[in-house]
């Protein structure tokens, strides 16, 4: 078994509040019992991109297991870059490739520098279509900030992945490929993606409601629920499962309250 935590759209913005509820979660990973092989951020890490953002959120984001991050349209890919990765400044897509165990993890950028909306490039499908050639047999998750598929968000539909046929073709071609993770939607969602599952994990500053919900411009997010996040097993049958958790900001409570 491989588990896989997911952290998505924290929005670090210099307040207290966000950061207090990412160490929230990031605590909670450190203590569970069998902590997770990895922990993947699935980006808007920071809410406008600046260096004093991202510094707050590397002190915030340090575990002792692998973490890996990709950027959403609130990010700014050189600030990204030479904030979280250490290395030098550019605007070029932040696609990366990772192992852990058995499992192949593709983090691809779907940002556009300055939009709201995603996009997979010709130099990102390229580079995409070498990773898959070169990876090893075994299970592949492919992460990605905006969702390929509509979710039924009045706000996320209209600010999705352009063009996601491309991305549907690769996806559908390749048995390896067990899921597709996404964020910017700020709710825990699950549907079906190329034939394979897409799970889309909450965020940890704010719920964004369904179309049956939201009423634009007012009543649009929650910032009332705890923080929460997606936990991926992988099986040995190379199957995936999906919990959402939320975390409690007032901790843990193992007796019910008194009534």
């Amino acid at each position: 078994m491989i588990l896989a935590a997911q952290l998505s759209d924290t929005h670090f913005d210099l307040s207290a509040r966000n950061t207090e509820r990412v160490e929230a979660v990031m605590g909670y990973l450190a203590d569970l019992p069998r902590k997770p092989d990895v922990i993947l951020v699935t980006g808007d890490i920071t809410d406008s991109g600046t260096p004093e953002q991202y510094a707050q959120a590397r002190l915030a984001l340090r575990a002792d297991i692998p973490l890996y991050l990709l950027p959403g349209n609130h990010d700014d890919r050189a600030n990204f870059r030479t904030a979280l990765l250490d290395e030098p400044a550019s605007t070029t897509p932040v696609n990366s490739v990772h192992r852990v165990g058995a499992l192949t993890v593709i983090l691809l950028d779907s940002s556009i520098p300055g939009e709201p909306a995603g996009y997979l490039g010709e130099d990102t499908f390229d580079w995409l279509r070498a990773t898959l050639a070169a990876a090893p047999d075994g299970p592949i998750l492919v992460a990605l900030h905006h969702p390929p598929k509509h979710v039924f968000s009045p706000v996320v539909d209209v600010i999705a992945l352009a063009d996601p046929g491309r991305l549907a073709a690769v996806v559908a071609g390749d048995p390896r490929i067990v899921g597709i993770l996404t964020g910017h939607a700020h709710a825990p969602i699950a549907t079906i993606f190329a034939g394979k599952p897409m799970i889309t994990c909450p965020s940890t500053a704010s719920v964004l409601g369904g179309e049956w919900e939201v009423t634009l411009p007012h009543r649009v997010m929650d910032y009332a629920p705890d923080p929460a996040i997606a936990l991926h097993v992988i099986d040995e049958n190379f199957g995936l499962t999906t919990h959402f958790r939320s975390v409690a900001m007032s901790g843990l409570l193992s007796e019910p309250p008194p009534a």
